[in-house]
């Protein structure tokens, strides 16, 4: 499917719609590996072997992965030092640090509320 371009205000990109570019976006960001990624960042710089010491599971494609979508949606940067061998930062774009609060609210919720839900997949599953 073919993403469909954004034009008109913000306001009217339409996350319902399948080939939504605000979907696409949504869609994208919405993983645990990129909700991981953005709360590990925070407010520093890490490295790459830091990210991927940091978030326990995550295999190196993967982390290579999210960390190239999340800098083409401009929510990471992504700088390169000419060092032997080479040194490669990552830092949270103005868009990526104003996901932040987003990102802290979903793991607030889910320190909150993961009795609840482990109880509820209990009796479910029971």
């Amino acid at each position: 499917m073919v993403t469909k371009q954004f034009s008109g205000s913000p306001e009217d990109a339409d996350l319902t719609r399948a080939d939504s570019l605000a979907r696409e976006i949504f869609s994208d960001i919405a993983n645990k590996w990129a909700l991981l990624i953005i709360e590990s960042i925070g407010d520093r710089t890490r490295r790459f072997s830091e990210l991927r010491d940091e978030i326990e599971g995550i295999s190196h494609k993967m982390l290579t992965q999210n960390l190239r979508m999340l800098e083409r949606n401009g929510l990471v940067e992504r700088t390169v030092h000419p060092t032997v061998p080479p040194r490669v930062d990552y830092t949270l774009t103005e868009p990526g640090r104003a996901l932040r609060p987003v990102v802290d609210g979903m793991c607030d919720w889910t320190h909150r509320y993961l009795g609840d839900i482990e109880a509820s997949r209990g009796r479910f599953d029971g």
